[in-house]
């Protein structure tokens, strides 16, 4: 505010407490920061957002203009606003000038007790040397040092002899007394484990080496096995012809595979935590989402671009002379991963029993984590790359824990906005993720397509489609004419529904929070319900049909009412729950209201009847597939986790960055939800992974809503 009537009257107080830089602190919680000081009398108080002392000081003594300490903000509670302009006199002026001198002054010369040592000017008086005054300083500081330890261990000493003549001091010291003894017999029986296993092992060593039976078996196999590998020499040698035929990518390939390193699985799959990188939370809780997305898993676990992109490179350099011979490697290559897949995908069937436990996370000894390169995997950056290997890792069952090296630097270098270890946030990532992926497939599919085999580019067009529809929507904007009652559709796409709390759960107090809980289903009805516009801003068709398009007659404005509803459900449904708004001057905090949800979601009553009349009803129910929570107050601030089901297990995950927990439903629903991810049921119970073909879903709605729009018209 430039002028505020209140500074004119303002009189400071005489000898006010804000010249002492020892009272700068609450009177009433002793913090120091945010400390506003009243200017009317000696009253010191913290501001509104820490515990709003100051603002209960004016509540009662109706002073109403205050100071801010540190940053010398002039703040009116009368006007609510920041003030800006001075009395007549300049107090404010004076005053913040006489604070920034007491700021900048030096205060090395005070001791422990709280004497200070100030600097006199040269005259009759004696004159104390800078030296002299630090070794005064250093004669008290040991003096009262000491004295201290004196008093605490005399005191100490008096305390613990009456403690040992009480009864309940008797208890305790017998309570210590056992724990002594039983923590004594702990360590010798341990050390006497520790001399046992030195004894066997010694023992061990000296005895001679045997073959095991495995062993013994394998020679026995290959001496009856002898007639057998003459016959398929002849095959061998066919073999070894196309042999030759593979380069050198895929005999590394080959190479990996059949090295020891593979192991049997030993981890429930999905059941993979991710390391903390630094501030990384935001991006392992949306990995962990998507992982347990089953199409998108499927999905990614199918398609690696990285032979894609070195087909594209190679062109691009000039070398397209032996492309037919990579174009015939690759498709047999791929022909053989999808061989593969087919495999994994019916041994993977069997489901873990859940007696045992969850057998993934940081709680594995530390030769079960996977720890990444620095650089990504691939010298072709490809957030695809990056995604199918590391869902391939965690739902591989070998790994208890990924250090996700190479997804981070992969995202720093195509995401430059989440470059470094600052904090993020989990929903803008996610939109930027996708993003990113869905570019990446449409490029690659584009460039060259003769140089990628007919079975790769159908693949990449089939995972293409998913992520464009796996969360793609519409909502039919409906404006309604309150002059005429024309009403006029638009389609409008959407990725994720941002719904905003209602009006009356907008407060800091954690009493409020914590008393009146939200429900989902009334966030989604604030969402779709009709707002009125503000005023005569609508310029309706059909009010001005009479009008010519070139005529110099001014438009037709009147009042209107706008909706939104859903004319087209996804199959996954993102919640995005808006619990940051702006408040006061660049300051967003957070919403600490928890959102009561269900695991099922009825969608119904928000859609739009009319589109939608064709859909079964099962297609309107929705099952909880994950939740991303956020922990902390505020937006800069805090740390994020995530709620997944485990398709493989049937049951829940809580993914805490490296730490796994198995937790229930009813956990679930008790968490302070920041997104919720809904899936389809009726795609769920026919088992298919697939997306309808958005231009026969696109056109059939358009068709619906045309319908509606001549049926309102004609009304």
């Amino acid at each position: 505010m430039d002028k505020c009537k209140h500074i004119g009257r303002l009189r400071l107080a005489q000898d006010h407490s804000i010249l002492n830089p020892q009272k700068w602190h609450c009177m009433d919680c002793n913090t120091t920061e945010s400390v506003w000081a009243c200017l009317s009398c000696s009253h010191v108080a913290c501001g509104r957002y820490i515990e709003e002392h100051a603002l209960k000081h004016f509540q009662d003594s109706s002073h109403p203009v205050a100071l801010e300490v540190n940053e010398l903000y002039v703040f009116c509670y009368l006007c609510d606003d920041y003030v800006l302009n001075d009395n007549a006199t300049g107090d404010l002026k004076l005053l913040r000038s006489t604070l920034s001198a007491i700021k900048s002054q030096n205060y090395e010369c005070t001791t422990r007790s709280g004497r200070t040592l100030r600097s006199m000017g040269t005259g009759d008086d004696s004159y104390l040397s800078h030296g002299g005054a630090q070794a005064l300083l250093r004669n008290e500081d040991r003096m009262f040092t000491a004295l201290w330890h004196r008093r605490r261990a005399f005191l100490g000493k008096i305390f613990r002899s009456w403690l040992a003549l009480t009864p309940t001091g008797k208890k305790i010291l017998e309570e210590e007394r056992c724990r002594e003894e039983a923590e004594e017999k702990r360590d010798r029986a341990r050390k006497r484990r520790q001399e046992r296993k030195r004894e066997l092992k010694a023992e061990m060593e000296k005895m001679p080496p045997r073959k095991s039976s495995r062993l013994q078996n394998q020679i026995r196999m290959s001496s009856e096995m002898a007639p057998c590998l003459q016959k398929t020499s002849q095959n061998m040698e066919s073999a070894a012809e196309l042999k030759k035929m593979y380069t050198s990518d895929e005999v590394r390939l080959k190479k990996i595979s059949d090295s020891p390193i593979k192991r049997r699985p030993t981890v429930t799959p999905g059941v993979t935590g991710l390391r903390n990188l630094g501030n990384t939370c935001y991006m392992n809780s949306i990995l962990q989402v998507l992982s347990h997305l089953l199409i998108f898993r499927e999905c990614f676990l199918k398609l690696d671009l990285n032979q894609t992109q070195e087909l594209l490179a190679t062109a691009t350099n000039g070398k397209t002379r032996s492309s037919s011979k990579h174009l015939s490697i690759a498709a047999s290559t791929l022909h053989v991963n999808e061989n593969q897949e087919k495999v994994k995908g019916s041994s993977s069937v069997r489901r873990p029993s859940l007696s045992s436990g969850l057998s993934g996370g940081a709680s594995k000894s530390r030769n079960m984590e996977l720890i990444q390169p620095r650089e990504p995997s691939s010298k072709h950056i490809s957030l695809c790359h990056e995604l199918h290997t590391l869902f391939q890792v965690m739902w591989s069952g070998k790994w208890a824990l990924v250090s996700p090296f190479a997804m981070l630097h992969s995202v720093w270098r195509l995401i430059p906005a989440f470059r470094g270890y600052a904090q993020q946030d989990a929903q803008e990532f996610l939109c930027e993720l996708l993003d990113k992926v869905q570019q990446e497939l449409e490029t690659t599919g584009t460039r060259y397509p003769a140089l990628i085999p007919a079975s790769q580019r159908k693949l990449i067009k089939q995972v293409l489609n998913v992520v464009n529809n796996i969360f793609h929507g519409q909502l039919l904007s409906q404006v309604t004419c309150l002059a005429c009652d024309n009403k006029s559709n638009t389609i409008e796409p959407f990725w994720d529904l941002s719904l905003e709390f209602p009006e009356r759960y907008h407060c800091n107090g954690k009493e409020m929070s914590t008393q009146y809980p939200c429900l989902l289903t009334e966030m989604l009805a604030k969402f779709t319900e009709t707002e009125a516009l503000e005023g005569k801003i609508y310029a309706c068709d059909q009010c001005n049909t009479k009008r010519r398009k070139f005529s110099s007659k001014p438009v037709i404005l009147t009042e209107a009412q706008k909706q939104l509803m859903v004319c087209r459900l996804p199959q996954v449904l993102r919640l995005h729950l808006k619990r940051f708004r702006w408040s006061g001057r660049n300051h967003r905090e957070k919403i600490g209201v928890h959102v009561n949800f269900d695991q099922m979601l009825n969608m119904e009553p928000y859609c739009c009847r009319e589109s939608l009349k064709s859909l079964l009803p099962d297609c309107f129910i929705y099952d909880l597939s994950a939740v991303v929570m956020h922990h902390g107050k505020g937006f800069g601030s805090g740390h994020y986790t995530a709620y997944c089901y485990n398709s493989e297990g049937g049951f829940w995950v809580h993914c805490n960055d490296s730490k796994l927990n198995m937790c229930t439903m009813e956990e679930v629903c008790k968490a302070q939800a920041y997104i919720l991810f809904y899936s389809q049921r009726l795609t769920q119970a026919n088992g298919c992974g697939k997306i309808p073909c958005p231009s026969t879903a696109e056109s059939q709605q358009h068709t619906e809503l045309a319908d509606c729009s001549m049926d309102n018209s004609s009304s």
